[in-house]
């Protein structure tokens, strides 16, 4: 005689390794270290790299300007202009137009 309903067994096998597949391939596109989450930190990793060379280069501007007012080597330009934009000098010879 010939069964006609399949065994529990290969059923109940293949029922749980679809299982594990699909829990798988979710957990590679959306896990904690899946696809969309690399592409997320991958995006986040070139908008702070931006930011890091652009206060790179404002930190080498204030440190030049800081070196060109200090002691050692003094840019009368430089302090020209600080003196009229901070404490609002003129010069005797100098007019005012408004």
């Amino acid at each position: 005689m010939q069964r006609k309903t399949p065994r529990l067994g290969p059923v109940l096998f293949y029922a749980l390794a679809g299982t594990f597949g699909t829990y798988l391939t979710f957990a590679a596109v959306q896990g904690e270290y899946g696809l969309f989450n690399r592409i997320q930190i991958e995006a986040e990793i070139t908008t702070l790299s931006a930011e890091r060379d652009r206060l790179a280069r404002d930190l080498a501007e204030l440190e030049n300007r800081t070196r060109r007012l200090s002691d050692d080597y003094i840019d009368l330009d430089l302090l020209d202009q600080q003196a009229r934009a901070v404490l609002g000098m003129l010069r005797a010879d100098e007019i005012v137009l408004r």
